[in-house]
């Protein structure tokens, strides 16, 4: 069986201004915006561990400190809880920090767009494959999307994007793969058409925000092509890779909330309050309530 480089590494792209969740994100980072009691960067960073990544790199702008402050311990806090016998909040918080030394930060000092904030980690990735998160996109999976990408990728190595399946009407409105030979627990992409006009695209799959990577990508990174909107592109980069490297899609089947939208935040929240017992049991009556209201 062929061996291939660990995915030892995770990128996260946090140095966004987050200008539509405004007047919300004018003072915290919309990273740390809580889909029921955890930020939307935590959610991310937990999908990364339970994959097995052991460096956690997030590429931050200005006014993004206090999320190094949350992947940290906090004295104080925790000092005051362990005198007034909180033990389960203790736990809490321990049970999401990463150790000393596996957490890195950078600043994207420019919004350059995506393919930059990723090329501005390249020193800390190094000469391996790694991964890419974008903590706008929430997956909601008893197993992990992460975590069946990896698995595939011991088997393919390559490169490897996170598919999910949307509407064939709603194609236009993302990147969206063309699909090759069947492998397993995957299939072979040919292609990559970014928003693709109506009737025309090649499959229903869209690209939902999570990818590994090979480093070979920071070469052609680091010729700052611009493309759509003037910015750097990490789809466009992937298009040029995909010339002398396979790349290989996963077929995501749990649910992928854009919480970089209203929209999708709102659903978000809902969503994963429902699987918590205890308030699903508490909410199920008043959205009740509030859909024979609407009616």
């Amino acid at each position: 069986m062929t061996s291939f480089k660990p995915v030892r590494k995770a990128v996260f792209p946090v140095a966004g201004l987050g200008t539509r969740f405004l007047p919300a994100t004018k003072a915290v980072p919309k990273e740390m915006l809580t889909v029921v009691d955890k930020p939307v960067i935590q959610y991310a960073v937990e999908e990364a561990r339970a994959a097995g990544i052991e460096h956690f790199i997030f590429v931050t702008g200005r006014n993004k400190s206090v999320i190094e402050d949350h992947f940290d311990i906090q004295v104080e806090l925790e000092q005051t809880l362990r005198e007034r016998g909180k033990a389960e909040a203790l736990a809490t918080l321990a049970e999401f920090l990463p150790g000393p030394g596996q957490t890195s930060f950078t600043r994207q000092q420019e919004p350059l767009g995506l393919g930059h904030a990723v090329w501005c980690a390249r020193e800390l990735v190094g000469d391996e494959p790694f991964a890419l998160l974008l903590p706008d996109m929430v997956m909601q999976d008893v197993d992990g999307c992460l975590s069946s990408m990896v698995r595939l990728y011991e088997r393919t190595g390559g490169n490897i994007i996170a598919t999910e399946e949307v509407a064939w009407e709603e194609t236009h409105k993302y990147g969206v793969v063309e699909t090759g030979e069947a492998v397993d627990g995957g299939f072979q992409i040919t292609g990559m058409v970014e928003k693709p006009p109506a009737g025309t695209a090649p499959s229903n799959l869209f690209i939902n925000g999570r990818y590994i990577l090979q480093p070979e990508i920071f070469a052609i990174l680091s010729e700052h092509q611009k493309g759509a909107g003037g910015e750097i592109q990490i789809t466009d980069a992937m298009a040029r890779l995909m010339q002398i490297q396979k790349f290989y899609g996963y077929r995501f089947t749990g649910r992928t909330f854009d919480c970089g939208s209203k929209e999708g935040f709102v659903k978000a929240n809902v969503a994963f309050a429902m699987w918590q017992p205890e308030l699903a049991d508490a909410l199920r009556p008043e959205f009740e309530a509030l859909i024979e209201q609407a009616e």
